[in-house]
């Protein structure tokens, strides 16, 4: 091959942005008269690489529009610490069928138990395969909301939680905000409804079901909430120890032996 049609490949590859092709060109060429492969072979090998570039774009395009505040994974996950887990019920809940359902996902337990750490690996699983995903806590989704509805762009914020694949609401009951106001609850509503059946909604709280309506301020609309959150969602409870108070009482042990020593 002639670098004058080597250079006009280049030119072919730079027009039609094919940017996986244009960084391993070079070395696949070498490969293929190294390895005397067949042409045939070493288009498949650039198309293929090609494709995985692309889809790994998509991915990370997909990660950022998220707004995932920690890409957390499953392997880093301590099942062993956190008894109060099935790590079976866990691997088979990340395996996302239950998104193809478009059922729901509810994580309660104790603060520090792993809830979001499960959540957040599901969602950027959910990212991995090109679902629309969105991360929220509850407080931030329910202050934007709120702030929507006086400058008129309420219609519009709201699609942006009920349109996605994939929503993690993340630490319900974390936050105090929600029993500022009573319309909180008519917030939340809306949303739960405007994806009831047809997108997954993941949810990690601290508060029991029967709680919920003193906390959000409003029980009837509570009611209505919970009715469709339990309705089409997996529950998944999580009794075990806090993993926080587990390293702070670990530092403590360090910090008293260090001290203790002349």
């Amino acid at each position: 091959m002639t670098e004058e049609t080597l250079t006009r490949i280049r030119q072919h590859l730079e027009t039609l942005k094919l940017l996986g092709i244009q960084k391993v060109l070079d070395q696949e060429l070498a490969h293929a008269a190294q390895q005397a492969l067949p042409p045939t072979e070493l288009l498949e090998r650039l198309l293929a690489i090609e494709a995985n570039a692309r889809i790994e774009r998509r991915i990370e395009r997909r990660i950022k529009e998220s707004r995932l505040p920690e890409r957390k994974l499953l392997s880093d996950f301590d099942f062993g610490f956190q008894t109060g887990v099935d790590k079976a019920q866990v691997l088979e809940i990340a395996k996302l069928d239950f998104v193809g359902r478009k059922q729901g996902l509810v994580i309660a337990g104790n603060s520090g138990t792993g809830k979001s750490h499960i959540a957040k690996a599901l969602l950027l699983i959910g990212c991995t395969h090109l679902y629309r995903c969105r991360y929220t806590t509850a407080a931030d989704m329910l202050t934007e909301l709120m702030a929507s509805r006086a400058d008129q762009s309420f219609h519009q914020k709201l699609k942006q939680y009920t349109s996605p694949d994939i929503l993690l609401i993340d630490e319900l009951g974390f936050d105090r905000l929600e029993q500022q106001d009573t319309k909180h609850a008519s917030l939340f509503f809306k949303v739960i409804d405007g994806r009831y059946c047809k997108g997954s909604t993941l949810l990690t709280t601290n508060i029991d079901w029967k709680d919920l309506g003193d906390y959000l301020g409003d029980p009837v609309v509570t009611t209505a909430i919970v009715d469709r959150m339990v309705h089409h969602s997996i529950i998944l409870h999580i009794q075990g120890p806090s993993w926080r108070m587990h390293e702070s009482k670990k530092l403590n042990t360090q910090a008293k032996k260090a001290k203790s020593k002349p």
